[in-house]
């Protein structure tokens, strides 16, 4: 052997059969939970759709008033398949062409301010068009829906998914839900005006979905009948709106400094009242369709000591994630935030308390040199609960650049490092950046092995090997 050649430790490295005591324990509760599961009282029927059909159909069960919608990848099908049901006197939804994303919320605006169901669907730079429009159907209080099918921002020219589009709008005033599936999504929009047209929150909502990785691949899907779909929406009986004869009213008015202050107070007052909607809504929902939401969801954070919380399709990957790092015994989670207008700050941090340490995962950049849009506000709602274990904030996806099992599960081991050598974390990495020009080191070389984790069982869970 060469001098300069590492001497490593043989370890015995569990099987990738192996099981451990927790991941059986965790296999007992999910059986246990799924016969206490709510059946539903819906009529279902499995499926395969896309994420846009998925969309498309529960539109179509609705059944809302006014469709204004200009085509822009890779939402475009989802106004071509609405269409094509009009068209096919399948529903009497009013569908309008209009020559820009501009024009489309202009037209929802002027159609929902008048009293109808009114709703559109954009993505990238389509939304950034709409950008005057979003601010003012908001401060208008109109519970429109807009269906944005997630995609890169320009520049340069890129049509593939993150989340800077709607990242971009957060401050719009617009409530965001955010779908992992394509059943995620078809559901959300079922629930949508439900939480829009209830009086404590008369807001717009973004309906956001990953383009193409949600949008156009094919996934099995449970959808429930029309009857049931058209029973819990209901209809639409506004108070206020421009065609009652008995109540003239203005839309959009001037708002100088002694009263615009006031209807931003306002606006906040709805979106903090969302909360509890958005819960209600989602607990009437479980009882006709058997599905279960909430602000987020919390995957096998019971005892998690290591967790990423993350937004949209790629909760999927990182399940897979956490499944095979539980197979060997490490205590990890994962938290995927389905709503983030209005941000659960408070009810996050409630969820993270017992970790020991936290990676947030932004699909946009915002430059701000503090984190991403979700690093950032998460951070600040665990310090403002008194959490003081090592968070990292890491970019992913950006522009549509794959995110693997294999980097989610680097991510764990990179959290678990860092508590493990007792380090201050670096901030703001990218998972899975090409850089020339970066000095290629690999910080965990000693732990490789099979799966790249070469662990062995412990009293607390296990254990990655030291190098002698």
């Amino acid at each position: 052997m060469a001098d300069n050649e590492k001497k490593v430790r043989p370890i015995d490295v569990p099987s990738r059969e192996s099981k451990s005591p927790y991941d059986a324990e965790y296999r007992e509760q999910k059986k246990e939970a799924n016969k206490n599961k709510i059946q539903g009282t819906a009529i279902k029927k499995r499926d395969r759709m896309s994420g846009n059909e998925a969309v498309a159909l529960a539109i179509k069960q609705v059944n809302p008033d006014v469709m204004p919608a200009f085509p822009i990848t890779p939402s475009t099908e989802l106004p071509q398949m609405v269409s094509t049901y009009i068209s096919n006197g399948e529903i009497d939804t009013e569908f309008i062409p209009v020559e820009s994303e501009h024009s489309s919320m202009s037209a929802v605006i002027g159609a929902s301010a008048a009293g109808a169901r009114a709703l559109t669907a954009t993505s990238s730079a389509g939304l950034a068009f709409m950008w005057e429009e979003l601010y003012i159907a908001a401060s208008d209080r109109l519970p429109a829906v807009l269906c944005l099918v997630n995609r890169t921002l320009t520049g340069p020219l890129n049509i593939n998914c993150d989340h800077s589009d709607s990242m971009g709008a957060r401050d719009s005033g617009w409530l965001q839900v955010y779908a992992e599936t394509n059943e995620e999504a078809y559901d959300n929009f079922i629930m949508a005006y439900r939480v829009t047209e209830h009086p404590d929150v008369m807001l717009p909502m973004m309906v956001c979905y990953d383009g193409f990785i949600t949008s156009h691949a094919v996934m099995n899907i449970e959808t429930i009948d029309t009857e049931s779909v058209r029973k819990f929406v209901g209809t639409y009986n506004p108070d206020n709106f421009l065609l009652n004869k008995d109540m003239p009213m203005a839309a959009g008015p001037y708002a100088n400094s002694p009263f615009y202050m006031e209807t931003k107070y306002n606006q906040r007052a709805g979106m903090k009242n969302a909360k509890k909607v958005i819960l209600d809504v989602c607990a009437e929902y479980e009882q006709i369709s058997g599905r279960k939401y909430g602000l987020f969801e919390e995957y096998r954070m019971e005892d998690a000591k290591y967790a990423i919380v993350i937004m949209g399709s790629a909760a999927g990957q990182t399940k897979d994630a956490v499944d095979k790092l539980r197979e060997y015994g490490i205590h990890v989670g994962m938290i995927k935030v389905r709503v983030f207008r209005p941000f659960p700050g408070e009810e996050l941090a409630e969820a993270l308390k017992n970790c020991l340490s936290v990676a947030i995962m932004d699909r946009a950049e915002s430059f701000s040199g503090m984190g991403g849009p979700l690093g950032s506000e998460l951070k600040a709602a665990m310090y403002d609960a008194g959490l003081r274990m090592p968070v990292v904030n890491y970019f992913y996806g950006l522009g549509g650049r794959d995110y693997t099992v294999k980097e989610a599960r680097d991510v764990f081991k990179d959290i678990r490092e860092i508590v493990r050598r007792g380090v201050e974390p670096q901030q703001f990495k990218y998972v899975g950046l090409r850089d020339r020009d970066a000095v290629t080191v690999d910080e965990f070389a000693e732990f490789k092995g099979p799966d790249n984790m070469d662990i062995r069982l412990s009293g607390d869970g296990v254990k990655i090997t030291d190098a002698e």
